[in-house]
């Protein structure tokens, strides 16, 4: 008999059914060889100080700092049951080894590890490792079950990660809630972020805007600025001396061919960058509404750091973007071939493959998941779409005036093949891009060029911007 040890209750709902562990027992299943139970979360956690010594009980500065030899765990108060199933599980004699089939990743390796080690177990132990629910990647995974202790790396990463935030929380709060006679929370990760939004307001209290002025040349078809003066006297001048001449000379039109890739597939932190700039998601939404998908087997695992798919998954691209074209109704077609090789990159790719659509949500009705889960997988959807199409081909052209002995410059962009970015929907800042170089008639060198208007432009110098979720995931 193995015992299977999930994270959660519908992922072990979801194995079960694969490998055919289908009778109900109170906090696990059980059948043709299995028993399937879970975690429900954290059950083991850090003990708190006072388990070290009745002494810490009480904040002291004196007591800090507060550094175990030894550390201790605990179980969770509200998932005492669950754990004591799980221990009762381990300790039967007709379980010969366990699987660990927490979430295939750092935390998840933790959760598990803490659970086998707080009751004791010295069983041997399988790693089941999957980047999909879906139950052609559960069935693979139970075939090709890996030693547990190829993992070791992982869980000490782990152990790392949960003791320092210990040692930081604990002693720093303590710290400062004794120094200032007040409950003060510090944390290794809350603090420098709360520090990093701190320092920016400042930045932004302190900031005194300046004026500044351009004159603009105002042509039958188009705009060309000059720089930006701090004076407004001179740039009075400037334009009344433009006036006066009426015409301006083209001194200079550069046209260069350009290409736009087609953008990476998503990892996490991408997607919830993009939720956030599209959608207004937080990062905290984006995660949650991938992880429910992953649950429900329509996207692959989230928490990825990789933008790319492995080199075995290249046959299987093709049809994909095929079934999740026709399913989520996304015009027009790609062109055939579909170009796998750009999505594919075993060397880029770590402990997962870049987050994707799977062949479930391809035939599913998403109209009945919640939007928030809607909205994320047709995101991911599209930009599936987007990676394996052809880049968007340009002519960007920079041409320069000159107007009463200065000079003027504009950018035009002109559209010659919109290739993937036929798929995409712009972006605030993409649009507003795009506003900015619109396309310019056909002009030459030594064009003289009658002016119908020239205006004075006038602005202020701008603030810092304010941090939002999108610049804190990219920092």
């Amino acid at each position: 008999m193995k015992l299977v040890l999930a994270e959660k209750p519908s992922v072990a709902m979801s194995l079960s059914k694969v490998i055919g562990a289908n009778q109900r027992v109170d906090g696990y299943m059980e059948g043709n060889g299995y028993l399937v139970s879970w975690c429900v979360g954290h059950l083991v956690e850090l003990s708190q100080p006072e388990a070290y010594d009745e002494k810490y009980a009480k904040w002291r500065y004196d007591d800090l700092p507060i550094l175990p030899e030894h550390w201790q765990y605990q179980v969770s108060v509200s998932t005492k049951k669950q754990f004591g199933i799980l221990k009762k599980l381990m300790q039967r004699k007709d379980v010969e080894s366990l699987i660990c089939a927490t979430d295939a990743g750092r935390e998840g390796e933790l959760i598990f590890r803490l659970v086998y080690h707080q009751c004791g177990c010295k069983k041997p132990v399988e790693r089941l490792w999957i980047s999909s629910m879906e139950d052609s990647a559960i069935r693979e995974g139970f075939q090709k079950l890996r030693p547990g202790t190829e993992y070791d790396a992982l869980y000490e990463a782990a152990l790392c990660r949960e003791r320092a935030d210990w040692i930081v929380g604990i002693n720093a709060t303590r710290l400062f809630s004794c120094l200032y006679g007040q409950t003060l929370n510090v944390g290794r990760v809350m603090t420098p972020t709360l520090a990093m939004v701190v320092m920016r307001d400042a930045a932004i209290r302190a900031f005194k805007p300046e004026p500044f002025y351009s004159a603009e040349l105002k042509f039958r078809d188009f705009q060309a600025g000059g720089e930006r003066m701090k004076e407004k006297v001179e740039e009075e001048k400037l334009v009344a001396e433009c006036c006066q001449a009426g015409s301006a000379i083209i001194t200079k039109v550069e046209r260069k061919e350009k290409s736009e890739k087609p953008p990476a597939l998503f990892d996490l932190t991408s997607l919830q960058r993009e939720a956030n700039q599209q959608l207004g998601f937080t990062a905290q939404q984006t995660l949650d509404y991938a992880q429910a998908l992953y649950e429900k087997k329509f996207v692959t695992y989230p928490r990825t750091d990789s933008r790319y798919l492995t080199d075995d998954m290249a046959p299987l691209v093709p049809e994909l973007v095929s079934a999740i074209q026709q399913s989520f109704q996304i015009q027009p077609d790609v062109p055939a071939p579909v170009n796998a090789a750009q999505v594919i990159n075993s060397k880029k790719v770590t402990d997962h493959h870049a987050i994707i659509p799977t062949k479930t949500a391809a035939g599913y009705d998403i109209s009945s998941l919640p939007s928030g889960e809607q909205a994320i997988l047709t995101m991911l959807a599209v930009r599936l779409i987007c990676a394996v199409g052809t880049p968007c081909l340009y002519a960007e052209t920079v041409v320069e005036a000159e107007c009463a002995g200065q000079k003027f410059r504009t950018k035009g962009k002109t559209v010659t093949d919109i290739g993937w970015r036929r798929y995409a929907g712009k972006s605030s800042e993409e649009a507003e891009k795009n506003a900015e170089a619109g396309e310019l008639p056909e002009l030459s060198e030594g064009m003289t060029l009658e002016l119908a208007g020239v205006d004075l432009k006038e602005g202020k110098t701008s603030p810092p911007k304010r941090f939002t979720e999108d610049l804190y995931c990219k920092g």
